[in-house]
């Protein structure tokens, strides 16, 4: 069991490790750059010298014109937020659960090939496990082996304890994908809250369409996260998804976080490119560059 486990973590790291180096993880350096400068020490002032920068209290004290000098400052903290709940583990040959251990190898791996701390925290309606921020390879494969290889207690879903939690753990501004099926309704005022200190962005995972032959029946189906049971038409079903994108399309919108839609076998490569495009694009249209 043990070597089957080692093997599924092997090959996930495999599969996602040349796209990382040769295309997502420029991409991610594009999109997200640091918060700029941070202080390094001060110098005696040289002609040429921007004045903007001169430490007028170091030149009042010295009697000698100082400036301060910075650095730029790239180390970001990148946080993975992972919904682990009995609905993100539910369909055929735990193909949900593939789909989001490959898309959360893939952004870590890119934000440890930027240097950057990266960070995980498995929920369910409890915090069932938190990797604290840090760099390098050991570090990303033990991100990976959690996702790939972790069994949750508890089966609800609970946004309020989980983004609470993370608020008290993030000190700095950090990068943050929220990694979920949002089937509930206790997130917006969280991640409206989140997103005016952080750069939030939600990865919601979709269910394919159901087949339009099947989509015409009654069938008794059970809540993965309560248990219950109800008679359920799929064709209905079918429609109520839909209205559910939509609706979290506005309510990200509205919360000011950047969503990626993604269903489950998508191509995980092709579709965190074309979310990395679409928002650089969009922060070159907002600035003018």
């Amino acid at each position: 069991m043990l070597d089957e486990l080692d093997q599924r973590l092997n090959l996930l790291e495999l599969k996602c490790r040349r796209p990382v180096e040769h295309l997502l993880a420029g991409e991610y350096r594009s999109v997200f750059r640091g918060r700029g400068i941070e202080f390094e020490d001060v110098r005696a002032y040289q002609p040429g010298d921007d004045v903007r920068t001169m430490d007028w209290k170091v030149t009042a004290r010295t009697g000698t014109p100082h400036i301060k000098r910075y650095i730029e400052e790239r180390e970001q903290f990148f946080y993975l937020i992972v919904d682990v709940s009995a609905s993100m583990r539910h369909g055929s040959n735990s193909q949900k659960s593939q789909t989001v251990s490959e898309v959360c190898a893939l952004l870590a791996m890119a934000a440890i090939k930027n240097q950057d701390r990266v960070g995980l925290i498995l929920f369910s309606d409890e915090i069932e496990q938190i990797v604290p921020a840090a760099k390098g390879r050991r570090h990303a494969m033990r991100i990976m082996d959690e996702l790939v290889n972790f069994q949750p207690k508890n089966t609800g879903t609970n946004f309020a304890h989980a983004l609470g939690r993370f608020a008290h753990i993030a000190r700095k501004h950090s990068v943050v994908f929220v990694v979920s099926d949002f089937f509930t309704d206790d997130y917006t005022r969280e991640l409206q809250n989140l997103a005016c200190r952080h750069d939030v962005n939600a990865i919601h995972i979709a269910q394919q369409p159901l087949e339009t032959a099947a989509a015409s029946s009654l069938v008794r189906m059970e809540d993965a996260e309560t248990g219950q049971q109800r008679v359920i038409d799929l064709r209905a079903q079918q429609n109520s998804g839909s209205t559910h994108s939509e609706k979290l399309q506005r309510e990200m919108l509205e919360s000011g976080v950047n969503l990626l839609n993604l269903e489950v076998g998508d191509d995980c490569v092709e579709a965190l490119a074309g979310f990395f495009y679409q928002r650089q694009h969009r922060t070159v249209d907002e600035t003018g560059g």
